[in-house]
Parts: C-alpha cells; sequence; structure tokens
C-alpha cells in the first residue's frame, strides 16, 4: 500500500505574482485605416469588409469625424 502525501497548497502559489497582461483591445465597428486609406469594419476583432472613402454612405462630416476619432 502507498504512504499518504500530505500536500502543503500555499507553498504551491507563488509569493510574487506577475501583474496582468494588457490586454488588446477587440474592435468592432467601422475605423478608417490610415495605411489605407479605406473605411474597415471588424467585427469581434476580425476585419469583416472594407470600403473606399467614395463609396462610403454618409455625409462628409461624418465621414470625416470617423476619420479623426476611429484612425487605426
Amino acid at each position: 500500500m502507498s504512504k499518504v502525501h500530505q500536500l502543503d497548497l500555499f507553498t504551491l502559489i507563488d509569493p510574487k505574482p506577475k501583474p496582468p497582461i494588457k490586454a488588446v483591445p477587440i474592435l468592432n465597428g467601422l475605423y478608417y485605416e490610415r495605411s489605407t486609406g479605406l473605411f474597415v469594419t471588424y467585427v469581434q476583432g476580425r476585419r469583416h469588409f472594407e470600403v473606399s472613402t467614395g463609396q462610403c454612405l454618409g455625409d462628409k462630416a461624418r465621414k470625416e469625424k470617423t476619420m479623426r476619432e476611429r484612425a487605426i
């Protein structure tokens, strides 16, 4: 018969835990991509659809606001 070993669970815990890794935000919605000059939609972090500035629907002010505030 094997001997029973008692474990001390507190010795298994790292006394100096590492700081949490900063998570990269998951993109959702319409963004303006500076490198290509396209409006790009993302769904749960995955690139879904691309459209040029001329094809993007909406008025000029809305496009400019998106280009300023949601540029990646």
